[in-house]
C-alpha cells in the first residue's frame, strides 16, 4: 500500500508532521510504502538515517497553500504546493497511484485538490468530512464538518447513506441509526432542504431513519450518525472540543482546591476520559465520497496526530469503505430514477 503525506501542511509542520510520519513508518508493512511530500531537503535530513527508509520515498515540492488563502484559488495557482500534488499522485490517471493521502494543510484546500485530482465516486453529488465522536453511548458518525456548507437535501441524503456505511465497517455497529440536525425533533420544523432531506432518507429502506435530533443528542445515544451540514457540523465539533477541554481544566482545579491527595487519585481518571475524548488518538477525519482515502487531520496536529492518521488511512483502505459506498449510492439512485 502506497500513503502519502503532506509534510508541510499544518501549524506544527514541518517537524511535527514528519516526526509522526517517521513514526508511522515502523508500523507499517514492508509491502507498504510511505510517500512524504515536500521540502526535500527537510524531510531527507531526518529519513536518511531512520531505520525504515527503505519503506519512504520523497517527492519534492516548492510551494505551500497557507492557512488562510482561498482555497480554489491556491490549488489552481500552486500546481506545486505539497497538498496539490499529494492529491495529483492520489489520482487514478497516474501511474502506481497513491492509496491513501494525509494533510493537516488547509482543510478548504485539500477538499478542493482531493475533487479536482482524485475524483468523486460514482453516484456522489459531493463528498462529506466524517467525524468520529466518542460518546458514553459509543461513537457517533458526525457528517459534514466543513466539506460542504451549503448542501442541497440529495446531498444530505447521500451523507446518511456514506455515514452508515462508514459506522459499519470503521465502527462495527450493525444497522446503525440514522438522524438529521434540526432545530427540534418534529417533522414541521427546518428549513425546506431539511424537510426534504428527511422525506428522502425516510424512503430509503435500507437507511435505518430515526428523524431530526437537536444538538444535544449528539452526546445522548439516540443515533449513530448524524448528518449536518459543513458549518453547523464544524461549529458542533469545534464546540464541542473547547467544552470538553475547559470541563476537564474546571474539575482538575476544583478537586484540587478540595483536596490535594484526592486530586492525585483522581488525576489519572481524568486523563483516561481525555484521551478517550482526544483528537489526537483520532489522527484525521476521512473525506467521503472521493476515489481514495483522503484523511484530514486537524491544523494543530501533534506527531501522534500524524501517525495515527497514517495507519487510520490504512486501515480505510482496508475496510473497502468506498466500494460500499458506490454500492449503496449506485441502489439509491435506481430506485430515485425508478420512483
Amino acid at each position: 500500500m502506497r500513503i502519502g503525506v503532506d509534510v508541510m501542511g499544518g501549524d506544527n509542520a514541518p517537524d511535527a508532521i514528519l516526526a509522526g510520519a517517521l513514526d508511522a513508518a515502523c508500523h507499517l508493512s514492508e509491502n507498504d510504502t510511505l510517500v512524504l511530500v515536500g521540502d526535500a531537503a527537510v524531510i531527507r535530513s531526518s529519513v536518511d538515517t531512520h531505520e525504515y527508509r527503505s519503506r519512504i520515498e520523497i517527492v519534492h515540492t516548492t510551494e505551500v497553500v497557507a492557512m488562510d488563502e482561498p482555497p480554489v484559488e491556491a490549488v489552481r495557482a500552486k500546481q506545486d504546493s505539497s497538498i496539490t500534488v499529494l492529491a495529483r499522485l492520489a489520482s487514478h490517471k497516474v501511474d502506481n497511484p497513491l492509496d491513501a493521502i494525509v494533510s493537516a494543510g488547509s482543510t478548504g484546500a485539500q477538499v478542493t485538490a482531493a475533487q479536482m485530482y482524485m475524483r468523486r465516486l460514482q453516484h456522489v453529488h459531493r463528498p462529506g468530512i466524517a467525524v468520529i465522536v466518542p460518546t458514553l453511548a459509543g461513537n457517533v458518525i458526525l457528517i459534514d464538518v466543513g466539506a460542504n456548507i451549503e448542501p442541497k437535501p440529495h446531498h444530505l441524503a447521500q451523507y446518511g447513506v456514506m455515514g452508515a456505511v462508514l459506522s459499519e465497517l470503521a465502527t462495527g455497529v450493525q444497522n446503525p441509526r440514522v438522524a438529521l440536525m434540526n432545530i427540534g425533533g418534529e417533522e414541521q420544523k427546518g428549513t425546506a432542504e431539511i424537510k426534504q432531506a428527511s422525506r428522502m432518507l425516510r424512503e430509503d429502506a435500507d437507511v435505518n431513519f430515526v428523524g431530526s435530533v437537536e444538538g444535544r443528542d449528539v452526546f445522548n445515544g439516540v443515533a449513530d450518525v448524524i448528518i449536518t451540514d459543513g458549518v453547523v457540523g464544524n461549529v458542533t465539533l469545534k464546540l464541542a472540543e473547547g467544552l470538553a477541554e475547559g470541563l476537564f481544566r474546571r474539575i482538575a482545579h476544583e478537586v484540587a482546591a478540595i483536596d490535594s491527595e484526592l486530586a492525585q487519585r483522581f488525576q489519572p481518571i481524568v486523563k483516561k476520559i481525555y484521551a478517550d475524548h482526544d483528537y489526537h488518538e483520532y489522527g484525521g477525519a476521512p473525506l467521503l465520497g472521493v476515489n481514495g482515502v483522503c484523511m484530514i487531520s486537524h491544523g494543530s496536529s501533534q506527531p501522534r496526530t500524524i501517525t495515527n492518521a497514517i495507519l487510520k488511512a490504512r486501515q480505510y483502505v482496508d475496510s473497502g469503505v468506498n466500494a460500499a459506498i458506490s454500492a449503496r449510492l449506485g441502489e439509491m439512485a435506481k430506485r430515485e430514477q425508478a420512483a
